[in-house]
């Protein structure tokens, strides 16, 4: 037997649908979509969001979708996620010189739409992968899908030798609430930072790349009331409790070290932080936490400001701009957050 196959990825891909910039739809949308004594708290929540741009395939200020059924919704979902997702998929394919014949694996994540054939087929079909790649599809694992989604396919690679592709798209605008809903802090928030994106991940058997030594993770089941994502009858509403960056400061730090330690490596020997932006206070808790210099997680702010918070493809976003800088990090520790509470997170080493 020959030496084990290192997973790497080599290639990523992004896509976003239309942007707009978040005073434009507080103006345009949001200030009248709340009334009373709950508009002057939303314009607060909106002012210091930490966004200023957000990208909506159904755009609040061009189409209003929030008293649509489901139903309406749902069908809406496939017409914008798929070509999206071929956008980022061709874009990852092309960046690691892959065609998608060869495939052995596709990994999707998506907690926002549902639809059977499910992206994954209808993709693989229009996009021309083998009869016999396999499929995962991965729902309402929400913000943090993204590295169980890499797990999967790091794994994959590993065991059988062949490339891996893995798909984060969200379509959060499809999921505005009426305005005749129950309006709590937690709705105002999710409407000020949610956004949509398609990012796609393509993992090798070794080669040049970021080479992925580890995914774990760590629950709180106690905690498991902090975050929802329920299907209604008017599109997904999102249940977000204030208390979720007092949960992660318990567990961020161990769960950080405990990998960090297994690799025979250190907190100060990371250069790159790619952390999911739940918002400003998660960042926030974070960087405190981990005790990280003023700009250890610059590349999660500006991502924050320029795409929101998009779920799924947030961290992949990130990892992406790290990638890009002048002088890309050689040690990256991307970290998610979502329902569980769940906290996540991978260890990257750059590979030449």
């Amino acid at each position: 037997m020959g030496m084990v196959a290192v997973p790497v990825i080599a290639g990523l891909g992004t896509a976003h649908p239309p942007s707009a910039a978040q005073d434009d739809l507080w103006e345009g949308f949001f200030s009248k979509h709340f009334s009373g004594s709950t508009r002057a708290l939303a314009q607060r929540i909106f002012a210091h969001s930490g966004v200023t741009h957000r990208q909506a395939a159904v755009n609040p200020l061009l189409e209003d979708v929030s008293d649509w059924p489901t139903e309406r919704r749902m069908r809406r979902y496939l017409v914008e996620a798929l070509p999206l997702g071929k956008e980022a998929v061709g874009r990852a394919l092309t960046a690691a010189g892959l065609s998608a014949g060869d495939v052995g694996l596709f990994v999707v994540c998506s907690c926002t739409g549902y639809a059977t054939p499910g992206l994954d087929i209808l993709l693989a079909r229009d996009l021309g992968m083998a009869p016999d790649t396999q499929r995962i599809f991965v729902g309402h694992m929400g913000c943090y899908a993204a590295l169980p989604g890499l797990g999967a396919a790091s794994d994959f690679v590993t065991a059988r030798g062949r490339p891996a592709l893995l798909l984060c798209a969200e379509l959060t605008s499809l999921h505005i609430q009426p305005s005749s809903a129950r309006v709590d802090t937690q709705q105002i928030v999710s409407h000020a930072l949610f956004s949509d994106a398609a990012v796609a991940a393509v993992v090798v058997p070794d080669g040049r790349g970021y080479a992925l030594r580890e995914v774990t993770s760590v629950t709180d089941t106690s905690t498991a009331d902090h975050m929802t994502w329920d299907v209604t009858d008017t599109g997904f509403r999102m249940g977000l409790s204030p208390k979720v960056p007092a949960v992660l400061s318990t567990h961020v730090r161990g769960l950080v070290d405990g990998l960090l330690a297994r690799h025979g490596t250190t907190l100060s020997e990371v250069d790159g932080w790619a952390a999911h932006p739940g918002g400003p206070r998660i960042l926030n808790v974070v960087e405190r936490e981990l005790a990280l210099p003023p700009e250890g997680l610059a590349a999660s702010r500006a991502t924050l400001d320029e795409h929101g918070n998009c779920s799924s493809p947030t961290v992949l976003l990130i990892l992406d701009r790290l990638r890009r800088a002048a002088s890309p990090p050689r040690r990256v520790v991307m970290l998610a957050f979502g329902p569980g509470l769940t906290l996540y997170a991978a260890l990257l080493e750059r590979q030449e």
